[in-house]
């Protein structure tokens, strides 16, 4: 695992205008990277490091399917940890955004070790992990791994948006059609259509069979942390009800919901921005 950073310009701005051009500034810096894996996968990160002195846990952001880092909500919630001087850390799993690798290759077990990896060579301290739909999936996962591997102090806390735990096979897999079902089986791969692109998702068999093998809502789950879950009821993709059976299934940790009656799977508006901000003030 070998960390390749390419020069950031440093922040000369005040922190009001961090926060007012918070995804500008971002596309503009380029990113650094951190090779992981073997053979090599090259990930694209963006790191805000904690001002002198600092003390509040950082955060990590665990995008979702298909997403980036460049996301608004990514962009606002670094903006707001650089202005209190926390360390804020996101990337891009292989296949996606500025990362390198094909899509079509990524499994939740390739992405979960990217995750880990980057956790691990690029952080310190305590972090709030803020997983993002798949990455409500991975934060989770990523908990797990750093508990079974006694590491769980490293946790302040995990703010999920939307979780798509499982999705792969409690959300996607029942709602396959036939010809779908027929593609994965004899092509290896179904071109899924999005409302979030123009372009289908490819959606392979390896992904559904990979997902099998970190399935958590059949047994209880421990974030080793407290939980709060942000969720829209008027989310599509991954409805309200899931995210109130992963409550269920966190009956040892402390979790809070916040469920917005309006709110859609993105949760991007000015509103929902300033609930993930409160959450992960909250948490940290």
């Amino acid at each position: 695992m070998n960390e390749t950073p390419n020069p950031t310009p440093p922040h000369e701005i005040t922190a009001h205008e961090i926060t007012a051009h918070a995804t500008s500034a971002q596309q503009i810096a380029p990113p650094s990277f951190l090779e992981v894996g073997d053979p090599a996968r090259r990930i694209a990160y963006r790191r805000t490091p904690a001002a002198a002195g600092g003390a509040r846990p950082g955060g990590l952001w665990l995008g979702g399917f298909r997403s980036d880092m460049l996301s608004t909500k990514a962009a606002r919630l670094e903006a707001h940890a650089a202005a209190q001087g926390r360390a804020f850390l996101r990337f891009d799993y292989s296949g996606h955004g500025e990362s390198g690798g094909r899509f079509e290759d990524g499994t939740i077990g390739l992405w979960l070790e990217e995750s880990l990896a980057v956790f691990r060579a690029l952080t310190e301290g305590p972090q709030v992990l803020v997983g993002s739909s798949m990455g409500g999936w991975l934060a989770l996962l990523l908990a797990r791994a750093l508990a079974r591997a006694g590491e769980a102090h490293r946790l302040a806390g995990l703010a999920l948006i939307a979780p798509a735990v499982d999705f792969t096979q409690a959300l996607m897999w029942p709602k396959l059609p036939p010809s779908a079902r027929r593609d994965l089986e004899e092509k290896g791969v179904w071109l899924r259509p999005s409302a979030y692109s123009p372009e289908p998702y490819p959606i392979t068999r390896r992904l559904i069979e990979d997902g099998r093998n970190h399935l958590l809502l059949d047994a209880p789950i421990r974030a080793h942390a407290p939980v709060h879950i942000l969720q829209g009821m008027q989310d599509p993709d991954v409805p309200y009800q899931h995210a109130l059976l992963l409550v269920e299934h966190l009956a040892e940790d402390p979790v809070a919901i916040t469920l917005v009656k309006d709110g859609d799977h993105r949760l991007s508006r000015e509103e929902d921005i300033a609930r993930l901000i409160d959450a992960f003030d909250a948490l940290a």
